[in-house]
Order: structure tokens, then sequence, then C-alpha cells
């Protein structure tokens, strides 16, 4: 069975600029939730002070949005990309506004019972993860660099907000009655709004914009069949023939063991990218680096500012002569990373907070502008059904290295004698 499409190359760039800013709001959406409940990480240190529940819960967190990503992207040639994203942005709505409604629920009160509750929803966060990332980011790798790039920003910009709400809600309600929890109450309230707008753009504008039925209708005439729903929800009809003839005419596509090992180096770079930060965010900054001028300011600040510069950072790969394109260059860049584990640990013992902001500051720059730079450049010069695959393959490889990254995270507890 084949599909065959008219595509409108005419129509290929009316758009583009509405499409990146959708696709911003909807790299936000995917992470907001998340970096929220990673943010107030002081609320539920108020609460659950003997679970370490920055560690815990992104511990939880990781393995269901890891074994999650691994079905589907082993499966994704097979399955209905827009159901796949709808469900991973209602799954993110729905989850957020639960953990309002635990906290309703339960008075902001501590205990066993709660911090149960806050890690199965952790765990639904990670199911949603790998059903939006994954889905958004293959569905984006047969269509311009821009678009990709915007997503990405949207996720780091999820981090940012996330931060700067943090530090006003903690001016503004640092002193008075239940602060914390007030903060945290209006954290969730935003993102769930944020959640819920994302459906709507997802479902009733991305799918409708020229530029993307133009490139989704590229990628079902190279033989993809994981957008025919987004087309005929644009009002593009598909046709379905069969028969052998028609079969042999469709190029034959790499498969996604193939695309791997051409890809190896790009899959092994986004692994070794997310195991250094994830080793040292957020779990390090709460626990390890100790209270230095600022006091409860402390962990909040450095957070910050590491999401700032991941934002920013993502921006650079827009400025052709500073995005890092050459296969070795990236990988020489990407190890020399790992000097950061000794920096970060002689800085927290023994250096002031401006060292440690300096620090985390370049973790956050360096993490943006290589993720950007990877994922750009590594569907270059494949058909659309291979570029979805490999966008899907490139995701589990991250989400492989934030994995590692959270349980190598444990060693600074264990190293520290915390635990």
């Amino acid at each position: 069975m084949t599909i065959a499409v008219e595509t409108e190359a005419p129509t290929r760039l009316e758009g583009k600029h509405i499409a990146m800013v959708v696709c911003f709001f909807l790299g936000l959406g995917s992470l907001v939730s998340w970096s929220s409940m990673l943010t107030i990480g002081d609320y539920y240190y108020q609460l659950f002070p003997k679970y370490h529940p920055s560690r815990v819960l992104t511990l939880v967190y990781q393995p269901f949005a890891l074994g999650t990503m691994a079905i589907l992207a082993y499966n994704e040639s097979k399955i209905n990309t827009r159901k796949r994203n709808i469900f991973g942005y209602t799954l993110f709505f729905a989850s957020t506004l639960l953990v309002l409604v635990l906290d309703f629920a339960t008075s902001g009160k501590g205990g066993i019972g709660p911090f149960i509750g806050l890690c199965v929803l952790s765990a639904c966060f990670g199911v949603a993860d790998a059903h939006v990332q994954g889905g958004m980011l293959g569905d984006l790798s047969f269509m311009c660099p821009e678009f990709i790039q915007s997503f990405l920003g949207g996720l780091a910009a999820s981090g940012a907000l996330a931060s700067g709400l943090r530090l006003l809600t903690k001016v503004s309600f640092e002193k008075t009655h239940n602060g914390l929890r007030k903060g945290a109450t209006l954290f969730l309230a935003i993102s769930t709004f944020f959640e819920f707008l994302c459906i709507l753009l997802y479902a009733i504008v991305f799918a409708k914009l020229p530029i993307v039925k133009y490139y989704r209708s590229k990628a079902a005439s190279e033989g993809s069949k994981t957008v025919s729903s987004d087309l005929a929800a644009a009002g593009i009809q598909t046709k379905s023939n069969q028969g052998d003839e028609d079969d042999a005419k469709q190029p034959e596509r790499l498969s996604n063991k193939q695309l791997f090992f051409q890809n190896i180096d790009y899959a092994s770079g986004l692994f070794l990218i997310y195991v250094l930060t994830l080793s040292i965010i957020p779990g390090f900054l709460y626990e390890n680096t100790g209270t230095h001028g600022l006091g409860s300011w402390y962990s909040p600040v450095l957070v910050a500012m590491y999401n700032v510069w991941d934002l920013i950072s993502r921006y650079i790969p827009l400025i052709k002569s500073l995005k890092l394109e050459s296969r070795k260059g990236l990988m020489i860049a990407i190890l020399s990373r790992f000097l950061f584990i000794p920096a970060f640990y002689f800085g927290a013992k023994y250096g002031d907070k401006g060292w440690m902001i300096l620090l985390t500051s370049l973790l956050g720059a360096s993490n943006g502008y290589l993720t950007v730079c990877v994922l750009t450049v590594a569907p270059k010069g494949y058909k659309g059904p291979e570029q979805n695959a490999l966008g899907n393959l490139l995701v589990l490889c991250l989400l492989c290295g934030l994995f590692a990254g959270v349980a190598l995270d444990w060693l600074w507890l264990i190293g520290n004698k915390g635990f």
C-alpha cells in the first residue's frame, strides 16, 4: 500500500514564522510542567525533607520516559503521529492538574502518602514526555531546521520561565504565611494553562499551516504513513493505491539499525551531553552546594542561571557562522564538557557563589548550543520517513543520557555522605 498526495510547492514558505511561534509554544508545553516540578523543589524539600524529592522524582520520571520512548521509537513507522502528540499533551495537562488537586486535597501536608502520589504523577510526566518529544522531533525532522530550533528553544524557555516565576514568587510570598505553597500553586496553575493551550495549538492550528501541509505531503509522497491523520485534519485527502507495482515504485528506506549506526556519533553525543548535565542538575545544585551568602535563594538562583543560558544558547546556531556542523568538532566539544565534573566538585567545596554561578551558566550555555547543533544537523540528507525515524532514535539516546545522568547524580550524594 502506498500513499499518494498532491504537494503544493508554491505555498511552501507560507506560514513559516507562525509555525516557528507555534513550535516554540509546543516545546514550552512539552517540558513546562516538569520544569515547574523541579523549580518548586524547595517547597517539596519543606514537605518531604527525608525523601530527597528532587532526586527521587527525577529518578522515577526517567525510567518511564525511557521505557515508553524505546517502545515508540521501535514502532515509530506504524504510529499515528497526530494521536501520539495529542495524547502526550493531554496527559501532561491531566497530570499537572492532578498535582494541583493532590496538594489541595492534602492541604499541603507531607508524609509518605502524598509523596507516593507525586511519584505516580511524575511517572505520568515521563510517559507524556516520551510521546511528545519523540513525536514532535520526529515530525519536525523532515521539515525545516528552524522548526526544530524553535521547538528546542521552547523546551529551554520552560525552564527559564519556571525559574523566573520562582524568583518572582519567592520575592512576593517569602514572608507570607505558606509562601512556598502559594508560589508552587501559582506555578502549577500556569503550567496547566500552557498544557491546555498546546493541545489546541497542535490539534487545530499547526496542521493547517501551508508550510506544514507542504512538508507533510512531501513526507507522505516519500512513503511516510505517520502523517496521514495530520494531513486529513488539514483537509488533504490521501489516496491508498494497492498493488505490487505501486509498492515497487516506493523508494526503500533505511532501517532503524542502519540509521543508528550511520549516526552513532550524533546519538552518542546527545547521550553524553545529558549524562553530564543531569548528573549535576538538579540534585547536586539543591543538596551539594551549601548556602553561602544567598541563603535559601542560592539554589533557585543557580537553577535560574542554568535555564537562562540554556535558552539563550539555543538561538546562537541561527547565526550560520556560529553554528558548529563538523561531526568531529561536535564530538570534541561534547567530550570537553566533562571537565565540568572536577570544576563543580572543587567549585562547591572551595569556591564562592560567583564561581558556582559562572560554572552553572557555562553548563547551561553548552547544553543548549550543542543540543540544537546535533538535532538540526543530523537529519540532513535523508528522506522523510528516515528523518522521522532518526528523530525518534536521537530522542531515545537523549533520554538514555538523562536516565544515566540522574543515576550518576546519586554519586554526589553518596560521596558527600548525605545518604
